[in-house]
């Protein structure tokens, strides 16, 4: 199925047949067509996840678009890597119309999948049913791009967000191995980093083992060598959402870190990456938008 609209056109002008004939709605025809859509959706992400499994530049281009929507499901940021990579702000119809936002003539969207109802399994558990949802990005829009130009915080400020609310001591180390720039110890459950270092590395790798620390459940079975993998990954997302430089970063591996793994594995994988990252972020934006508020509340000098 390579068109997903000709269907909604293709069933638009059925039920407009169907009206003016006043003919029923043919219910059971919509479910069908809303189920080839699904089935689309499921292969497409199971395709893509494939293909960035199996290419660092794939792989990478994946974590751009999800550190873009790190709210949105691995699923879904799959789905619009294959669509529609470059989008940077996405919503339906309706909602970029409230805003008074209007799609530009001839724009085709693109779909993300919403969860529907919750049904009962043959097993007694309970499942969610999904749908496709058509969204558009800002780019197919009326409004003014320049209005949605990122902002970041200076160096400073960054790391300082970045540390906040750590989940283990940071501390500084004179003596660091060769080419260790900082390490999370399990067992000492603290962060050394190195002294002197400029401001994108001390961002690049006080991320990456700030994501071990997070993803440390502190049972003592903690291996970074498992999770090695996801740290960077996390770390490079937070660049990506922060501004910091990620020239950089090699994905030249990842055939080797995610062979023979089934794609439903691999999201999982992913799933673990993305929530590091934006768990992280979310501290930080907090930490940021506090800042932002005391500075529009001190009196000026």
């Amino acid at each position: 199925m390579n068109n997903l609209d000709d269907l909604f056109r293709q069933d638009a002008a059925s039920r407009s047949s169907t009206n003016s004939s006043e003919q029923p709605f043919d219910k059971e025809a919509w479910a069908q067509k809303k189920q080839e859509l699904r089935q689309w959706a499921y292969e497409t992400i199971d395709s893509a996840t494939t293909a960035i499994a199996q290419s660092g530049d794939e792989f990478q281009r994946y974590l751009d678009v999800q550190s873009r929507f790190d709210r949105y499901s691995v699923s879904n940021a799959l789905l619009i890597l294959t669509q529609r990579p470059e989008a940077t702000r996405i919503a339906d119809f309706d909602s970029w119309k409230e805003q008074g936002v209007f799609i530009r003539r001839k724009e085709t969207g693109f779909y993300i999948l919403e969860p529907g109802e919750e049904y009962r399994r043959e097993d007694g558990s309970t499942g969610i049913s999904y749908n496709l949802k058509k969204m558009f990005d800002i780019a197919q829009t009326t409004a003014n791009p320049k209005r949605e130009q990122p902002t970041y915080p200076d160096d400073r400020m960054r790391i300082k967000a970045l540390m906040d609310r750590a989940p283990v001591p940071i501390v500084i180390g004179d003596a660091m191995p060769p080419e260790t720039h900082a390490l999370y110890q399990p067992d000492m459950r603290n962060i050394v980093i190195r002294r002197g270092m400029d401001a994108g590395h001390i961002f690049r790798s006080l991320a990456q083992e700030l994501a071990h620390a997070e993803l440390d459940r502190g049972d003592g079975r903690y291996s970074r060598s498992h999770f090695t993998f996801h740290a960077y990954c996390a770390s490079y997302m937070l660049c990506k959402q922060f501004g910091v430089d990620t020239s950089s970063f090699r994905f030249h591996r990842v055939q080797e870190k995610l062979k023979d793994i089934e794609p439903q594995q691999i999201r999982a994988e992913l799933a673990v990456m993305k929530d590091t990252a934006h768990d992280m972020a979310r501290k930080m934006n907090r930490m940021l938008a506090q800042q932002r508020q005391q500075h529009r509340t001190e009196p000026a000098r």
